[in-house]
């Protein structure tokens, strides 16, 4: 049996064949989740620019993993603007040479995009039910926080956020300010979670857990199961620990102080999405964070706001 699995090489494949230009084969394809994603890296970009420069400039706070790339860019040698420009485009060109090496199909059917919106809707559902099922379980006496990344820690049972962020916070912002600046907040909050959805999977996901199989199959030559329960672990908490302390620096993240239970949570959530990408692809994972975040933010700001 070791003998099988050491010649396995580990690609970005999916780990089912679904039956040829089925739904599930096209929109698992590469090209499909460039165009599925495209409007949210629009969406994500022109936000960050155009939704109160006030709040997101003054405030600096931008996506943790999209931070990482830029700075890597900029010790490089790129100039500040391509390297704000480079990570969206470096997205594109992923999935672009995936699409290639793949040797899938290039064609589109715009009538998947609806669908696809719903299953990323529907697979974002768990995640929503076990940060309750978490919450309720731990009591009223837990630390779990609001949803709201940007707050420090209440005693207000709610969901834990999968987006990091850095810089300053937007909630205290919102709190001292009018309606109007905190519908603005609102929608940043939104943008930065649509920018954590395709950031840090394309970090934690698309990246890392390639390299981690790189590392235990083909330099360690542990056997291809076990290759992937420990990429697939150390991805999931690295993921969960990054919201909490900047990996790059190893300073604490004072908009998001540990939290065991929300720890438990990110760890749990970085373990699905990682199953989620070996079945279903980059574009399905990155919507099901996406939507994750949106969906949450909007409950906190309909059933939590008025407790704070």
């Amino acid at each position: 049996m070791a003998n099988k699995t050491k010649g396995k090489k580990y690609s970005t494949k999916q780990l089912f064949d679904f039956t040829k230009d089925s739904y599930l084969e096209r929109t698992s394809r590469p090209i499909y989740a460039i165009i599925f994603l495209l409007p949210f890296i629009i969406f994500y970009e022109v936000g960050t620019f155009s939704i109160n420069t006030d709040i997101l400039n003054q405030s600096k706070i931008r996506v943790a993993a999209f931070v990482w790339l830029q700075n890597l860019l900029e010790s490089m040698g790129f100039g500040v603007k391509f390297a704000w420009v480079a990570p969206p485009l470096a997205v594109v060109v992923i999935l672009i040479a995936l699409q290639i090496t793949s040797r899938k199909q290039w064609h589109f059917w715009a009538r998947d995009i609806l669908p696809m919106s719903l299953e990323c809707i529907l697979l974002a559902v768990p995640l929503i039910v076990l940060t309750l099922f978490m919450g309720s379980s731990a009591g009223p006496e837990s630390n779990i926080s609001r949803f709201d990344p940007y707050e420090r820690q209440t005693q207000i049972v709610s969901l834990p956020a999968c987006s990091s962020v850095t810089g300053g916070n937007l909630s205290s912002l919102s709190a001292e300010a009018d309606e109007t600046v905190h519908g603005q907040s609102l929608l940043a909050n939104i943008v930065t979670g649509i920018g954590a959805g395709i950031y840090e999977e394309l970090v934690f996901r698309l990246i890392l857990i390639c390299l981690l199989m790189l590392i235990f199959q083909d330099i360690l030559r542990l056997t291809h199961k076990n290759s992937i329960v420990l990429s697939v672990l150390i991805s999931a908490a690295l993921f969960s620990a990054h919201h909490h302390i900047d990996l790059l620096s190893g300073q604490p993240n004072a908009n998001d102080p540990f939290n065991s239970i929300r720890f438990a949570f990110r760890t749990i959530a970085g373990i699905y999405f990682a199953v989620l990408f070996a079945i279903r692809g980059f574009g399905i994972t990155a919507g099901t964070h996406a939507f994750y975040d949106i969906i949450a933010t909007i409950i906190n700001a309909v059933f939590f706001s008025s407790q704070i």
